[in-house]
């Protein structure tokens, strides 16, 4: 069986007195793609930057492809852990060809033909002529659909040409672990999708194990087998993604992960009632207080026939692959805003008056804090 491409074992960080990380601990499996996904602040890159080996963690333990890379007495350097790292700005270098610059990754490597330990790690060490160094340059320029421009240079690409060539270059020296920082984040929104989309292919084609750190949901559960929920320098929650969007384990999982509506209320006889009809009180004691909160699309719009709570349509925004309504539901006093997400589109006036129930498999209920 192989070893895990990366372990993360209560690893901690401080900047001075200020605490980063605090005993951070998860696995990315052979093969597999892991996000770190979080708000700003919350350690992320940070994590990203101490498995590259450009930080030194305060504690803990890093392994990378069953070798230990980082502990309180190693420190094994950034070029000798046999991962790449994808920067934001795609650092190509201006003076290099495209074909150079994804062969440039290949540079490094010793020209030795032997295995040699150093600090109790193995690495192989070949060397690699400039032929077999285009070669595979060219082959991975022709998976990222950039094989007519290899002899191009960088400032003659498109940004998201350049993010190609960063991600051709990453996968070029077949590396245990990819490291992609916020990759995708300078480009526009439909480029965004397609480039995001074709990085997904190739990792997977190549068999290649990722790590990627974005504060997108949306990206996050695109691209990831597995994601890695952070807040404060801590794991929130650690799971696939449809398990961590279905069910989250705490109020900020959900809400980071996806719009909702709030509301508050008593568990009263295992139930807790809102104005769109009561729901179960798990893990709510009797008489406590409960948040509970609704994903839009949890909400479904009927007429008075169905039953229901009544509200009022404020406005109706088509999304493209849905729509979003915007009601008012009453409850004596108090006016509720909620915000309705239905498929495709939906067709309704301002001021008409509908019908509302809950589709409870997206209605999450926790302890009043």
């Amino acid at each position: 069986m192989s070893a895990p491409a990366l372990v993360l074992d209560s690893v901690s960080h401080t900047y001075g007195a200020e605490e980063i990380l605090d005993r951070v601990s998860f696995t990315v499996a052979p093969g597999e793609i892991v996000c770190l996904l979080g708000p700003s602040g919350c350690g992320k890159t940070t994590t990203l930057r101490l498995v590259a080996g450009l930080e030194t963690p305060s504690a803990g333990r890093i392994a990378i492809g069953g070798n230990c890379v980082s502990e309180p007495d190693r420190m094994v350097p950034p070029e000798r852990r046999r991962v790449t790292l994808m920067f934001q700005d795609y650092a190509l270098f201006p003076h290099l060809r495209v074909w150079d610059n994804v062969a440039f990754a290949l540079r490094n490597v010793p020209r030795s033909p032997h295995i040699r330990i150093r600090d109790g790690v193995a690495f192989a060490l070949r060397s690699v002529p400039r032929r077999m160094r285009r070669k595979r340059a060219e082959t991975l320029l022709a998976q990222v659909g950039m094989g007519a421009h290899a002899d191009s240079y960088p400032h003659m690409l498109s940004g998201g040409e350049q993010q190609r060539v960063a991600l051709a270059r990453a996968l070029a020296p077949e590396p245990v672990l990819v490291l992609l920082d916020e990759p995708f984040s300078d480009l526009d929104p439909e480029l965004r999708g397609r480039v995001r989309d074709d990085t997904l292919h190739l990792l997977k084609t190549n068999g290649a194990s990722a790590l990627l750190v974005t504060h997108d949901p949306e990206e996050a559960m695109a691209m990831a087998d597995r994601l890695v929920v952070m807040r404060e320098g801590r794991i929130e929650q650690d799971g696939a993604p449809e398990e961590i969007y279905c069910r989250p384990a705490s109020p900020f999982v959900a809400a980071f992960l996806g719009e909702v509506n709030r509301f508050r209320g008593v568990a009263d006889g295992g139930r807790v009632r809102t104005p769109l009809g009561p729901v179960p009180a798990d893990g709510v004691p009797e008489g406590g207080g409960a948040q509970v909160l609704v994903r839009p699309e949890a909400i479904l719009i009927g007429d008075p026939a169905d039953g229901g709570a009544e509200a009022e349509v404020e406005a109706v925004r088509m999304l493209g692959r849905s729509t979003l309504v915007h009601m008012t539901l009453a409850e004596g006093d108090r006016r509720h805003h909620l915000h309705v997400r239905v498929p495709g589109r939906f067709h309704a006036r301002e001021g008409e008056r509908r019908h509302l129930s809950l589709d409870g498999g997206l209605v999450f209920v926790f302890p009043e804090r």
